[in-house]
């Protein structure tokens, strides 16, 4: 799937996609041994209340939102499902945050009909998931728009003034 990103990017950016790009392969290999360690040191959380559980999601979302917006306000490398957002948002000029909430709840609503045609009935996919691909982007946008240390990080690349989302 990553790599259907990667054409999917080539597609939609034709000259403006970069060959260095194709290194968002071995940044993929990298998060996901990073998040394979992440989950072994968080074995231990185990929310088991409704309070607790929706306060960990709520954390993880706040935490995944804030996480994407510094990895894509530099404008270089990214994991491939990051950079199949940014390269739409490029395209159709809107906000990144915005973006990224249509495309993760239309994979959540791909999966949810491909759980169906081949399982007969909602597998695999809970209330976290779905909260999520409607949270996290919107939480993007808020972070893109009021943290300043996203627009410093951005000038470091882009030599902008203006916040993540005006230089895109």
């Amino acid at each position: 799937m990553n790599l259907v990103y990667i054409v999917l990017q080539v597609v939609l950016l034709r000259r403006d996609f970069k060959p260095i790009q194709l290194l968002q392969i071995v940044v993929n290999l990298l998060f996901s041994a990073l998040i394979d360690v992440s989950m072994g040191f968080l074995t231990w959380l185990e929310p088991a209340t409704l309070p607790a559980q929706l306060a960990s999601l709520t954390l993880g979302c706040v935490i995944l939102a804030f996480g994407v917006s510094v990895e894509v306000a530099p404008n270089v490398i990214t994991v491939p499902g990051e950079g199949i957002v940014r390269a739409i948002a490029s395209v159709t000029k809107r906000p990144f945050g915005s973006v990224k909430m249509l495309f993760d709840t239309t994979l959540v609503i791909i999966a949810c009909a491909l759980s169906f045609v081949f399982f007969g009935y909602l597998n695999g996919l809970g209330a976290g998931t779905i909260i999520s691909a409607l949270a996290v982007g919107r939480l993007c946008n808020l972070f893109n728009r009021h943290a300043p240390l996203l627009a410093r990080i951005a000038r470091l690349t882009r030599g902008t003034t203006g916040a993540p989302e005006e230089a895109l």
